[in-house]
């Protein structure tokens, strides 16, 4: 049973039967909001949203996985690739993110998951846009967030999982932000660790 999450609401990353999560999917979905007007129409471009994860050791960044960097540095978070139109929505994910929990190297504290839109529209030029958690070995949903209000930003700081123990848990951030790119948004990401 998935989890609606809400701003800043944290949830423990382990199975309903208690064991631990061993490979999770950070999945990206989004639509262009329907534009009015016959010229809007014609002139509008494709939103190109991107899903980017910042691995971070005690508050410093360690690697980065996004579209130029499919997989980390150490194999442990791989990007499933670039999607420059989005349209899954409601449905399946437009852009993922793996994540081998087992794999993540012991130093890395934190794993902080980004989206921007690349083309530079505004929020309020996306619709049904969601951020979402999946047990990769059964395909069971965890957590979802959705990004509601649209608003004058251009990048989100999604959600966070971090160690906790001998586990990991996750938050929902949903922080708007200004940035195409993940590197415009590390300030703002500071903010949250």
């Amino acid at each position: 049973m998935s989890v609606n999450l809400s701003k800043g609401q944290q949830i423990s990353l382990t199975k309903n039967d208690g064991g631990t999560l061993t490979v999770v999917r950070m999945g990206l979905g989004w639509q262009a909001a329907p534009r009015k007007g016959l010229l809007s129409r014609l002139t509008a471009k494709e939103i190109d949203l991107d899903a980017s994860a910042v691995l971070f050791a005690e508050r410093e960044p360690v690697d980065v996985v996004f579209f130029q960097h499919l997989v980390s540095d150490d194999g442990s978070v791989r990007h499933t690739g670039d999607n420059l139109t989005g349209g899954a929505g409601q449905g399946g994910d437009d852009e993922s993110i793996l994540v081998d929990l087992l794999r993540v190297p012991t130093h890395v504290d934190q794993i902080v998951f980004t989206v921007n839109s690349f083309t530079g529209q505004t929020f309020e030029q996306v619709q049904n846009a969601f951020c979402r958690l999946v047990d990769e070995t059964n395909g069971q949903e965890l957590a979802r967030y959705t990004l509601t209000g649209g608003g004058q930003h251009t990048a989100q700081i999604m959600a966070k999982v971090r160690r906790n123990g001998n586990g990991w848990e996750m938050a929902a951030l949903g922080s708007p932000a200004a940035g195409r790119t993940f590197q415009d948004l590390m300030p703002a990401i500071a903010e949250h660790l």
